[in-house]
C-alpha cells in the first residue's frame, strides 16, 4: 500500500507532506521510519551533536543531558539491530535491459541513509563514500568485527599511526592511504571514520606541542646555565653585544633558530633585571631602616625645619661612611624625615592630651571638693535662701578647697555658690507658696505695721505651715514686708504723678484766664473766685496745691517782664546775644537773676530711678536697661506748653 506521506525540501531543510489531509510537518512520520528509527522514537532519549562535533543525549521529559549513551538508548539500538532485513532478490541480467542489482543497491542506499538519519552506528553501511560517489564493493565476510564501538575506533586510529598519517593531511589524503587496509572498515560509518581521524589529528598535534615544550624547556635551562657562566653579561646587556660572546658555545649551536636564541636571551635578561630590582629594593629598605635609626639619634623637635635636619643628617658619620645610603634620593630622605616628624608630633600631641586630661580631672576634683564645702556650709545653716557671698567669704577664703578653685576654667566659686543658693531658693518657693495659700485662705493681709510675732502666730495655726522653721518664716516675712514697702512706694509715686498733672492742668487754666487776665501783680485771693468752679480746681484736694499752680503762673509772668529790658539791651548792641543755645533753646544769663528753684527735681529723679528699676525687672535675663535720659527744663516747659495747647484745642 502506497504511503500518503511524501518528502519535500524547503531552504535545505526536509519536511513531510500528507497528500490526503494536506498537512505538513517537520518530524518524520512513523510510516516512513525504518525499524531502527521506530525503536528510537518510542523512547525519551534523543541523540544530538554539540558545536564541536561531539555527540550527546538529551531526555525530553526530565531535560537531562549526558555525554554517555543511556542504557535505554542502547537497548533500543539492540532491538532494532535484531530485526531481520528484507532479502533482496538475486541480481538478474537481462540482455538489453537494466540490472535488478542496481535497484537493490539503490534501495539499500535509501535504507542506510534513513538509518544514519536515525543515528544508528551499528547497522550496515552503504556503498557511498564521503564524497557521495560510488565506492568499491568489498566482501563483508572479511570485514573486522569488534564487540564495541570504542574497540573499532582504537583499531582505526592504530591504522592511522601505522600509515604515518600526518595531522595536516586532508580526509581525502587519509582515505587514499588507508582504504585498502582491512582495518579501514573497523568503523562501518564513514562519519565515524572521519571523526576518528580528526580525533587522531588533535592527539598528534597535542603530542607534538608537548614535545616542543619539553625541548624548549630543556633548551631554556641549558641556555640560562651557559649565560650565567659569563659574568660580563649584565641586566643591561643587549643581544647584539652578547651574541659574539656566546656564539662559540655548544649550547648556542644546539638550535638553528636565531629568533629562538634571542627570545631565550631576553628571558634571561628579564630575570636579571628582576633580580637587580629586588636587590636594589632590599638595599634601599635597609638604608631607610638605618636612616630611621639615625633620625632617632638626632636631637630633633616636632617643629624642626627640613633645612636644619638635612644638614644634620648629611653631617652624620655613619651616613657618610656607609655606601648603601647613596642609593637613597633626596626625596627618600625627605620622606623619612617627614615620617619621623609626624611620629614626634603624635608623641607630643599625645603628651599634651594626657596633660589636658589630667588637668581636667584635677579641676573636676577641685570643683567636687568645693561643692562638698558648700554642702557643709548649707548643712551648718551658713548658706540659705537669700544668703550673700560676702556673708560666707570670710569663712571659706582660707580653705584649700576654695583656693584650689581659683584660676580654673569653667564655673567659678561664685557660680557654684549661686547654684547652691538657687537650690535653696527653689526649696523656699515651695514653703512660700504654702504660706501664701494660708494667708489667702484666712484672708489675712500683711501691712507695713504687721509684726513677725503676729505673722508667726497666724501661720502656726495651719497644719501646712506649722512645722516651718522660724528662720525660714523670718526670711519669708522679711520678703513680704519688702514687697509691701515697694508696692506702697509705687502707689505713692503714682499718686504724686497724678497730682503733678492736676496741678499743671489748673496752671494752664489760670494762665489762659481772659476776663480779667492774670497779671504778675495778681494775688491768690483775687484769682481764686474765678477758677473755683473749674473741674481742675475741684480735682486738687488741698488749697496749698491750688496755690502752687497759681504761684507758678505768676512766677513765669514775672520772668517774662524781667526778660523784656534785657532783650531790648541786646538789640541795641548790634543784635549780640548773651544767651547760649543748647538743644535748640536759649538759656538765659543767670548772672542777672537768681536761678529758679525746681521743687519737682528730686521727685523727678526718683521717678526716673523707679522706672529704671521696673524696666530692669521686666527686661528678663539680659539685665540691660536703657541709659537715663535727662530732659532739660527748657524742653520740659515746651512740652507743658504743647499739652496746654492740645487741651485748649480739644475744648474748642
Amino acid at each position: 500500500m502506497a504511503s500518503v506521506w511524501s518528502q519535500a525540501e524547503s531552504n535545505g531543510r526536509v519536511y513531510y507532506y500528507n497528500t490526503v489531509t494536506k498537512a505538513t510537518q517537520w518530524t518524520k512520520p512513523e510510516e516512513l521510519m525504518s525499524p531502527s528509527e521506530r525503536a528510537l522514537a518510542n523512547q525519551p532519549w534523543k541523540q544530538h551533536t554539540s558545536p564541536e562535533g561531539r555527540p550527546y543525549w538529551y531526555h525530553g521529559e526530565t531535560k537531562q543531558t549526558t555525554w554517555e549513551m543511556p542504557e535505554v538508548y542502547k537497548n533500543a539500538l539492540a532491538q532494532s539491530s535484531q530485526q531481520p532485513k528484507p532479502q533482496m532478490p538475486a541480481p538478474q541480467f537481462v540482455a538489453g535491459g537494466t540490472s535488478s542489482f542496481s535497484l537493490g543497491a539503490q534501495q539499500r542506499d535509501r535504507d542506510d541513509y534513513g538509518e544514519r538519519v536515525g543515528q544508528d552506528r551499528q547497522i550496515g553501511y552503504g556503498q557511498v563514500d564521503v564524497n557521495g560517489t560510488r565506492g568499491a564493493t568489498f566482501d563483508s565476510q572479511n570485514d573486522p568485527n569488534y564487540a564495541t564501538f570504542e574497540e573499532g575506533e582504537a583499531a582505526f586510529i592504530s591504522l592511522l599511526r601505522r600509515q604515518k598519517v600526518q595531522p595536516d593531511w586532508t580526509w581525502e589524503q587519509t582515505m587514499r592511504a588507508t582504504i585498502k587496509d582491512p582495518q579501514y572498515r573497523a568503523l562501518k560509518d564513514p562519519k565515524d571514520r572521519k571523526a576518528a581521524f580528526e580525533k587522531y589529528a588533535v592527539e598528534v598535534r597535542l603530542q607534538e606541542k608537548d614535545r616542543a615544550k619539553e625541548r624548549l624547556a630543556k633548551l631554556r635551562t641549558d641556555f640560562g646555565t651557559m649565560l650565567r657562566r659569563h659574568p660580563e653579561i649584565k641586566h643591561y646587556t643587549r643581544w647584539k653585544t652578547a651574541r659574539p660572546i656566546i656564539e662559540g658555545e655548544t649550547i648556542f649551536r644546539s638550535t638553528n633558530d636565531d629568533t629562538e636564541r634571542k627570545q631565550l636571551f631576553e628571558e634571561y635578561i628579564i630575570d636579571l633585571k628582576k633580580a637587580h630590582i629586588e636587590k636594589e629594593a632590599m638595599m634601599r629598605k635597609s638604608a631607610m631602616d638605618e636612616l630611621v635609626h639615625i633620625l632617632r639619634g638626632l636631637d630633633l623637635e616636632p617643629y624642626t625645619r627640613w633645612a636644619e635636619a638635612d644638614t644634620m643628617i648629611r653631617s652624620d658619620d655613619k651616613f657618610q661612611e656607609d655606601d648603601k645610603f647613596q642609593t637613597l634620593s633626596k626625596s627618600d630622605i625627605l620622606t623619612a624625615f617627614e615620617n619621623h616628624i609626624k611620629s614626634l608630633e603624635r608623641t607630643f600631641n599625645d603628651e599634651r592630651q594626657r596633660e589636658k586630661t589630667t588637668k581636667a580631672r584635677r579641676e573636676r576634683q577641685n570643683r567636687d571638693r568645693f561643692l562638698d564645702l558648700l554642702t557643709e556650709f548649707k548643712g551648718a545653716g551658713k548658706i540659705k535662701a537669700g544668703t550673700k557671698w560676702m556673708s560666707v567669704y570670710d569663712s571659706l577664703k582660707d580653705d584649700p578647697r576654695y583656693t584650689n578653685m581659683l584660676g580654673q576654667r569653667g564655673s567659678t566659686p561664685l557660680d557654684l555658690f549661686w547654684d547652691v543658693v538657687e537650690e535653696e531658693e527653689r526649696a523656699l518657693r515651695i514653703v512660700r507658696n504654702d504660706v501664701y495659700d494660708v494667708l489667702e485662705d484666712k484672708r489675712y493681709e500683711i501691712t507695713p505695721k504687721t509684726t513677725f510675732l503676729d505673722f508667726r502666730a497666724l501661720v502656726s495655726t495651719d497644719r501646712r505651715t506649722a512645722n516651718i522653721p522660724e528662720d525660714i518664716l523670718a526670711l519669708i516675712f522679711a520678703r513680704l514686708q519688702e514687697k509691701i514697702v515697694r508696692r506702697s512706694e509705687h502707689e505713692q509715686h503714682t499718686s504724686e504723678r497724678h497730682q503733678r498733672r492736676n496741678i499743671d492742668a489748673l496752671r494752664s487754666k489760670i494762665k489762659h484766664l481772659s476776663n480779667p487776665p492774670v497779671t504778675a501783680n495778681a494775688t491768690w485771693e483775687s484769682v481764686r473766685p474765678q477758677i473755683s468752679h473749674l473741674e481742675e480746681f475741684k480735682t486738687l484736694e488741698s488749697d496749698d496745691l491750688r496755690r502752687q499752680a497759681f504761684e507758678k503762673v505768676v512766677r513765669r509772668l514775672r520772668e517774662k517782664e524781667d526778660d523784656g529790658p534785657l532783650d531790648r539791651d541786646r538789640s541795641s548792641h548790634g543784635g549780640k546775644r548773651d544767651s547760649r543755645r543748647t538743644n535748640g533753646h536759649y538759656e538765659r544769663d543767670h548772672h542777672r537773676r537768681t536761678p529758679e528753684l525746681d521743687i519737682y527735681e528730686a521727685e523727678r529723679r526718683k521717678a526716673m530711678a523707679d522706672r529704671e528699676r521696673v524696666y530692669s525687672t521686666k527686661a528678663g535675663a539680659t539685665g540691660l536697661s536703657p541709659p537715663p535720659v535727662l530732659v532739660p527744663r527748657s524742653r520740659e516747659r515746651d512740652r507743658d506748653r504743647e499739652r496746654e495747647r492740645e487741651r485748649e484745642g480739644g475744648r474748642h
